[in-house]
């Protein structure tokens, strides 16, 4: 609990958080508990180019009573698969161990922490199976990774009404069919399949190779394509009044 912290603690502590909330690091964002400063709060979004990108991690920093004489303790509350994140949430970093020092921050844990993201440290891996797969196979690493990600760690979205787009279109009459190919539109196609095998090396994938799906198809073909789906439909009727 707070008063278990020495009052100058307390109020060194309050200056930081007071900072991290008017300045928050890149992609970091602190929840305090006035009534409890020894347990930190804090949420980072996973690094674009790694198999964390688009979750959002929650982290809790437990203080001790003879801090900072003593590092923090890190856990992550949200599941991840990671080399040096125990499978009940532990982070293992030198910043919290050995290369802790009474003048380091809270601010510089969390920038480590979410380095840690992004280099992960397999030679000191605390969930060995993580550690084994990043060195044998980082693709079966990564894929598995990016499934715990979507699982435990996307952002909750708003539910919208999707309409799923045929690769063709059938006209219909009483004289006969005819079968009209589509355009691809990737403009509502689903693109987490690219991303993710752009995302595959570890990099920043260029956004060339991964279209945006806000990208929205030239007017133009929209209707030239409308034009020939009328044309169509008039030749169609016109063979079925000849036959009248």
């Amino acid at each position: 609990m707070a008063e278990n912290l020495p009052p100058k603690v307390i109020r060194a502590l309050a200056k930081e958080l007071k900072s991290l909330d008017e300045s928050p690091p890149e992609d970091i964002r602190v929840h305090v508990n006035d009534d409890n400063f020894s347990s930190i709060f804090a949420d980072i979004e996973g690094p674009p180019g790694t198999p964390y990108e688009s979750g959002v991690f929650r982290i809790r920093l437990l203080l001790s009573p003879d801090f900072p004489q003593t590092p923090p303790k890190g856990y992550f509350v949200t599941k991840i698969f990671h080399p040096n994140i125990a499978k009940n949430g532990e982070i293992c970093v030198n910043v919290l161990k050995k290369d802790w020092k009474p003048t380091l921050g809270l601010r510089h844990v969390l920038l480590v922490v979410r380095c840690l993201l992004i280099e992960p440290f397999p030679e000191s891996a605390l969930n060995e199976d993580a550690g084994k797969m990043l060195m044998e196979d980082y693709e079966g690493y990564a894929k598995h990774a990016r499934l715990m990600t979507n699982i435990h760690a996307m952002k909750s979205k708003p539910r919208t009404n999707k309409v799923a787009i045929a690769e063709s279109t059938v006209v219909n009459s009483n004289a006969e069919e005819i079968h009209i190919p589509l355009t691809l539109n990737t403009a509502n196609k689903d693109t987490s399949g690219a991303d993710a095998g752009c995302n595959a090396a570890g990099g920043e994938a260029p956004s060339s190779a991964c279209p945006s799906p806000s990208a929205k198809k030239p007017k133009g073909d929209v209707g030239t394509l409308k034009l020939q789906v009328d044309k169509k439909k008039m030749d169609v009727r016109k063979k079925s009044l000849k036959r009248l």
